[in-house]
Order: structure tokens, then C-alpha cells, then sequence
């Protein structure tokens, strides 16, 4: 019925809703082992997207437009991977707050859940950045990708709170109705599709992905260690690990209220809530 009144074979938005909020019940419940490891995944997988993002970001011979737009398409990778391959994803997990409000997930277990995945996917991503810096990746374009990942952090070491707290905010929009749309389809050509543009349209416009973030500071802190000669690059000397955190505090917060309250708390209530 749903697929006759909306033209397709993907499950209505209503459909999705209550997807939403089963899967939500199960990843608060996964044992901690599973959640932890998943978690570590994630943070790779997005570590992943996030390294296509600056060998593209790096080619100085595109245009301001189609260097954010193709980065922001092969960043999506790292989602594709998470939802298709299957992970923990923080941001995407701020939808919990579906069954959260629904009552079939308590407060400990959602809390429990952002800070066991939160964690998890700090550590993929620094272990990604280890990675990434043991295979020279740097060196391509002639080093070119390095200084990237430099000036990509200090330019968000440099943001102002409320801007990264904004940043934030409206990027988890964009990452959880990516999960969202994916949650509709029932192929993985389906979900893939429906993941690219929006993560493409957050990497474009420049928000602000913690996740990401826990990749490209730790990363452009080991390369300014393994090539001092980096740190003349605009903004490197600020560069380390307080960086790090004056970025993610707001950020993180500005994830949270994107996925959990403008996404998950507003479909809640236009699909779940009680009259």
C-alpha cells in the first residue's frame, strides 16, 4: 500500500519512523563488546571518507565549487560503509532519541549508548590517522594532501564557538536524514543513493562533523610531528591536542541538538506521538 501511494517500493516516511525507533531499541542494547568494536569501525570507515575528501580538496587545478562538492561525494563513503557494511556512528545514533521519547529506551541506555560509541569512534579514527601516516599518504600530489589536512584543522581550530556549535548543528541534520532516506530503502543501491547527497551537500557548505573531526586533528598533529616544516602553514602553531578539544566540545553539542531534536524529536512527534 505505502509503495502504490508513494510511487515506489521504498517504505513510507511513516515506515521509516518505526524502523527508526526498533533499530534505535536494539543499538542502546548491544553488548558492550559489540558496541565498542562496531563503534571502532565507524571511526574508521568515516576516517576513510575523510582522506578521499583531502586527495581531492588538495587539487589545486578545481574550481572552490567542484572541489567541495566532489570531496563532499567521496566523503560520503565513510556513511555508506557505516550503514551498508554495518557500524556505530555517534552522529548518526543521536536518532536513539526516537525511542528515547517513545519510551522504549531509558536515559541510561541512550546515554550509555553516545558515550561507549562516542568513545569507539575516537579511537578508529586516531587508529586510521596512525594508519594513514605510516603510509605516507601525505605525499601525494606532491605533498599537497599533507598540507591539506593541516590547513583543514586549523581552519577549525580557528572557529569561534557558536559558529562550530551552528556548523554542527546543521550538519547532523544532513547526516541523520542521510540515515533517515537510507532507512527507507530496501536495497543497498537504495541506501547508497540516498546517503550522497546530503553528506555531500554538509562537506560542500562546510558544517561540521565530529566524527570527522577526530580524524583530521590527530592527523594533522602527527604530520606536523613527523614534518615540522608543516608548521609554517597559516594557523599549524595552534595545532595539538586543547585544539582538539576546543573544537569538539562545540561540535559535539551541535551534532546533538541537530540528529537528536531537529531530526529524531521532530519526526517523533509528527509520526510517533500520541494524539
Amino acid at each position: 500500500m505505502a509503495g502504490e501511494i508513494f510511487g515506489s517500493d521504498a517504505f513510507s516516511p511513516h515506515e521509516v519512523a518505526a524502523r527508526i525507533e526498533t533499530i534505535g531499541v536494539v543499538k542502546a542494547r548491544l553488548p558492550l563488546r559489540s558496541m565498542s568494536m562496531l563503534a571502532l569501525l565507524a571511526g574508521a570507515f568515516v576516517g576513510l571518507g575523510s582522506i578521499a575528501f583531502l586527495l581531492v580538496a588538495s587539487d589545486p587545478t578545481l574550481s572552490f565549487a567542484t572541489s567541495r562538492v566532489l570531496g563532499g561525494v567521496v566523503f560520503s563513503l565513510g556513511l555508506i560503509l557505516v550503514v551498508v557494511a554495518g557500524a556505530e556512528l555517534f552522529t548518526g545514533n543521536n536518532l536513539l532519541a526516537m525511542a528515547w521519547a517513545e519510551g522504549k529506551v531509558g536515559t541510561r541506555e541512550l546515554l550509555r549508548n553516545w558515550f561507549v560509541v562516542c568513545l569507539g569512534n575516537l579511537a578508529g579514527a586516531t587508529g586510521l590517522a596512525v594508519l594513514v601516516l605510516l603510509a605516507d599518504t601525505g605525499s601525494l600530489n606532491g605533498g599537497l594532501v599533507a598540507k591539506k589536512a593541516v590547513e583543514v584543522a586549523a581552519a577549525k581550530a580557528a572557529l569561534p564557538w557558536d559558529v562550530a556549535f551552528a556548523r554542527g548543528a546543521l550538519c547532523n541534520v544532513l547526516v541523520c536524514l542521510a540515515v533517515w532516506m537510507a532507512a527507507a530503502g530496501r536495497s543497498v543501491v537504495d541506501k547508497s543513493v540516498a546517503i550522497v547527497p546530503p553528506i555531500a551537500a554538509f562537506v560542500a557548505l562546510g558544517f561540521e562533523h565530529s566524527i570527522a573531526n577526530m580524524f583530521f586533528f590527530p592527523l594533522a598533529i602527527f604530520l606536523l610531528a613527523a614534518d615540522p616544516t608543516l608548521r609554517a602553514l597559516p594557523g599549524a602553531d595552534v595545532l595539538g591536542w586543547p585544539a582538539m578539544a576546543g573544537n569538539l566540545v562545540p561540535v559535539i553539542a551541535g551534532n546533538l541538538l541537530g540528529g537528536s531534536v531537529l531530526v529524531a524529536l521532530v519526526y517523533w512527534v509528527i509520526y510517533r506521538r500520541k494524539p
